[in-house]
């Protein structure tokens, strides 16, 4: 795997094996203690720390460049933070995709949308612009637990993620994802997923670029 070298420009779209990924904010809701970007500066060879948030029109540029190099399975929004901070970004880059290219489009996100964006329906708008599925990072079987590993800026955050999640899997395609850590019970994670109706993956703690 090639080593992340820290001169390198920061990536806003980067890849691993056959999926694309958009690097659209830095910006994230929670604090989790075993986040990637506390040990790293990139992964995968890429610097995924931005010196500025990218405009649409440059997101749209750089994908422009790569989208039709090969073979995509999807694309997804996923970097170093939270991207449905930014959700009018992300729907006017997700709608370029979808319209010009029909790509899979998936955002990875912390479930924080509703908190991040009062007053709107996120899930819909994600649906319209052309998102297909969310991967939703659950990381906690409880409260206690979810506040004490992911350090949310919000109060009751882990509700809103149960919540986000009630939602989304009435239009989307729903995966709850949780890092295999010592504070977390995995079994009752999986528990609550199963109550919720949705799919679970677990994600070993490695770093992804050793």
């Amino acid at each position: 795997m090639t080593p992340f070298r820290r001169s390198s420009k920061p990536s806003i779209v980067y890849w691993h094996g056959d999926t694309l990924y958009l690097n659209i904010t830095n910006r994230c809701s929670n604090r989790c203690y075993f986040c990637f970007r506390n040990f790293t500066d990139g992964v995968w060879g890429f610097n995924l720390k931005l010196t500025r948030e990218p405009s649409p029109k440059e997101l749209i540029k750089d994908l422009e460049t790569y989208i039709n190099r090969r073979f995509w399975r999807e694309v997804v929004f996923c970097g170093f933070g939270e991207p449905t901070a930014r959700l009018d970004c992300l729907l006017e880059v997700a709608e370029w995709i979808d319209r010009n290219h029909m790509k899979s489009i998936r955002v990875d996100t912390n479930g924080h949308g509703y908190l991040l964006n009062q007053g709107r329906d996120v899930v819909k708008e994600l649906k319209d612009a052309g998102v297909r599925k969310v991967s939703v990072s659950l990381n906690a079987g409880d409260a206690e637990t979810y506040d004490r590993v992911c350090k949310p800026v919000f109060r009751n955050a882990f509700n809103a993620v149960l919540e986000f999640i009630e939602r989304a899997k009435r239009e989307l395609e729903v995966e709850a994802t949780a890092v295999s850590i010592p504070e977390v019970d995995l079994e009752k994670v999986r528990a609550l997923t199963e109550k919720l109706g949705v799919k679970l993956r677990i994600r070993n703690y490695e770093l992804p670029f050793m």
